[in-house]
C-alpha cells in the first residue's frame, strides 16, 4: 500500500467520523451523511481501499472512540443500527468494483455504483435488525413490517445521496485516480 492510499483511506474514516455527527434525528436510525461518504469512498478509492477505510472505522468505533453517530464500545454490536455499520463496508466494497478502475467512469455507472451500494446497507440492516429483534431482544417483528421501518422510510433520503456521491464522485474521480 502507498503513502497516498494510506493518506486516503484516513481521510475517509475521518470523514465519515464527522458525517456521523452531522445528523438530523430520527426514529429507529438518524439521518446522517454517512451514506454518502461511505459510497463515495467506494467510488473514489475503489473497492479494497473503501473497505479499508470503513473497516478501520468500524473498528475504532468497536474499540470505544465515541465515533458513531450514536456513541461508541462494544456493547453497539446489540444495537439494532449496527447492521448498517456493517453493510457500510460492503457498499464500499461493491461501490467501487461496480465503479470499476477507469479514471472517469460514466455517471450512469456511478449513480449505479451508489445505488447498489445503498442496496447492500439496506439489505444488511434490515437482515440484521430482524435477527437481533427476533432471536437476541425477543420483540417478534415481521419482515415487512421491519422493511418499510428500516428500508422504506429512509429510501428517498438516502436516493438523495446515491446522486450527491455520484456527482462528487464525478468531479473527482479523474484528480483522485491521477497517477
Amino acid at each position: 500500500m502507498k503513502t497516498r492510499d494510506l493518506v486516503l483511506c484516513a481521510l475517509f474514516v475521518a470523514l465519515i467520523t464527522i458525517g456521523a455527527f452531522i445528523r438530523i434525528p430520527l426514529p429507529v436510525v438518524p439521518f446522517t451523511m454517512q451514506m454518502a461518504i461511505v459510497i463515495l469512498a467506494g467510488l473514489l478509492l475503489g473497492g479494497k481501499l473503501g473497505f479499508f477505510s470503513v473497516i478501520i472505522y468500524v473498528a475504532m468505533g468497536l474499540l470505544g472512540f465515541p465515533i458513531f453517530s450514536e456513541g461508541g464500545g462494544i456493547g453497539y454490536i446489540f444495537k439494532p443500527s449496527f447492521g448498517y455499520l456493517m453493510g457500510f463496508a460492503l457498499a464500499a466494497l461493491v461501490a467501487g468494483y461496480i465503479a470499476g478502475k477507469a479514471p472517469a467512469p460514466s455517471f450512469k455507472r456511478l449513480v449505479a455504483a451508489s445505488f447498489s451500494g445503498m442496496a447492500v446497507i439496506y439489505l444488511c440492516g434490515w437482515l440484521y435488525c430482524y435477527w437481533l429483534s427476533n432471536f437476541y431482544l425477543g420483540t417478534d417483528i415481521g419482515l415487512w413490517p421491519l422493511f418499510i421501518s428500516c428500508c422504506v422510510i429512509f429510501a428517498p433520503k438516502d436516493a438523495i445521496c446515491c446522486i450527491l456521491a455520484a456527482v462528487i464522485a464525478k468531479r473527482l474521480l479523474p484528480v483522485v485516480r491521477k497517477k
